[in-house]
């Protein structure tokens, strides 16, 4: 057998947990975080924000910051699990005590729901930018975007959309930062923001998709566990496995394996912290100008106005050069967002119904991972989005749906998540004390959003 450092690994087993990054290697481990930024970027920050924006100002200014500090303990959490084991978070959720497989299930059956609005709301929502320049009806336009996005995500062949769209995502923020600042804020209303008020006859309905979306919805943060063991963080560095994974994550770990899964926990928290502020930046610079230049007009970006109305911000301080930055900008960005929201429910999905399958005993082709996310990809987050959207036609009404499940099923992750983590990981890597109950804090800010919204919308008092 091969001999190890510090003890005697068997096929199979992990390695020992490498050397955390010290130093200005913190900056070479960041990725997984920005990954989970820009996921999101077509929804939350691009849609929701300047409509927030248009209809209530700034008023709203406190629930953006709510909620982004509950995911950043959420995501927190969900990372915990994939730094200290190796293993996504669905492997987690497979152990949980009680009938085989429930929380997967309850996890799975939401989400196909909320991937197919989002898919179909995000790739209308490109479209928009499309038929600004281009003849063709807006149902065209969207079943070319979702199938030319399936195919790259099937075939692996996007890496070069998601560098540009990286690139101009970056540059899509700045303008948004620097328009803001250059438009010249209310400050006073802006300051007041901060303080928590709900402003008359307000309609859930479009909160609560917002704040679902702002960084990413459930789906999102589930994904970031996906994306941290191919990166190297923790337990996955140390192991040769193409799926990192543990047999046992609460085994006892040496004290210099103790150490240094605090440190890949610290490179987590500054990955996660990153993300949450970078986000938070573009948001609030998008509030800005939906503020300042659209509610005085009373327009809000909707239906196949979508990437006109958003790129209108932009031509309004720096004229026509602007406004054909910007959507193009838009443009790609939702299509980015498209092509990674494809990938990432593709990755979710066929996971967790090769678990479940695997827990009802079958196992062989049906159970290959591979050809589950395929199937996905090809059925549930091509033809389903496509077909939905020719029978009800509107991106923004869909991405509402999206948003507003993810935001109710947030409360549920989070419950399941810290329940797993004081479960099944070491004592020396659980969430602290006061992780735990502010993470508890953050599922209740979504349960009480999701509750009355429920409640407004069986009083039909909604706007």
């Amino acid at each position: 057998m091969e001999q190890t450092s510090e003890h005697t690994r068997q096929p199979g087993q992990t390695k020992s947990v490498p050397q955390e990054p010290r130093g200005v290697q913190h900056l070479k481990w960041l990725g997984p975080g920005f990954l989970w930024m820009v996921s999101a970027a077509g929804s939350g920050e691009l849609l929701f924000t300047p409509r927030i924006g248009s209809l209530y100002g700034y008023t709203l200014i406190w629930a953006l910051l709510a909620a982004v500090l509950c995911k950043w303990f959420i995501n927190r959490e969900v990372g915990r699990y994939a730094v200290c084991t190796g293993q996504p978070i669905l492997e987690g959720f497979k152990t949980l005590p009680g009938p085989r497989n429930w929380a997967i299930w309850l996890i799975v059956v939401p989400q196909i729901i909320v991937g197919v609005a989002a898919v179909a709301g995000l790739a209308s929502s490109a479209a928009t930018a499309i038929i600004a320049v281009a003849p063709g009806p807006l149902w065209l336009w969207t079943l070319l975007i979702v199938g030319v996005g399936a195919g790259f995500v099937l075939w692996g062949r996007y890496s070069l959309i998601e560098n540009a769209a990286t690139v101009l995502g970056i540059a899509l923020a700045l303008a948004a930062i620097v328009t803001a600042l250059s438009v010249g804020p209310d400050w006073a209303a802006l300051g007041g923001g901060f303080v928590p008020s709900v402003p008359r006859n307000v309609d859930f309905s479009e909160v609560l998709p917002w704040i679902g979306f702002a960084l990413s919805g459930a789906a999102g943060i589930m994904w970031y566990s996906y994306w941290l063991p191919p990166k190297g963080y923790g337990v996955a560095g140390g192991n040769d496995q193409a799926e990192p994974q543990t047999a046992d994550p609460k085994r006892d770990l040496s004290a210099a394996d103790r150490q240094r899964l605090r440190g890949w926990l610290r490179q987590l928290t500054l990955d996660n912290t990153v993300a949450v502020v970078g986000t938070l930046i573009i948001m609030l610079g998008f509030l800005v100008l939906g503020t300042e230049l659209l509610q005085p007009q009373g327009r809000v970006p909707k239906e196949d106005q979508v990437a006109q109305v958003i790129a209108q911000l932009m031509e309004q301080t720096w004229g026509r050069f602007g406004y054909w930055f910007m959507l193009a900008a838009v443009g790609i960005a939702f299509f980015s967002t498209t092509l990674s929201n494809q990938d990432g429910w593709g990755r979710l999905l066929s996971n967790g119904t090769r678990i479940i399958l695997r827990g009802l005993g079958l196992h062989g082709r049906w159970t290959d991972a591979e050809l589950l996310r395929k199937v996905y990809i090809a059925i549930v987050l091509a033809v389903l989005p496509v077909t939905i959207f020719v029978l009800f036609g509107n991106p923004v009404v869909l991405l509402q749906l999206a948003g507003g499940i993810g935001a109710a099923h947030l409360p549920i992750l989070a419950g399941l998540t810290l329940y797993l983590n004081r479960r099944a990981l070491p004592a020396a890597v659980q969430p602290s004390r006061f992780t735990f109950w502010a993470t508890v804090a953050a599922a209740l800010f979504f349960v009480a959003f999701a509750g009355i919204y429920l409640y407004q919308l069986s009083s039909g008092s909604g706007g």
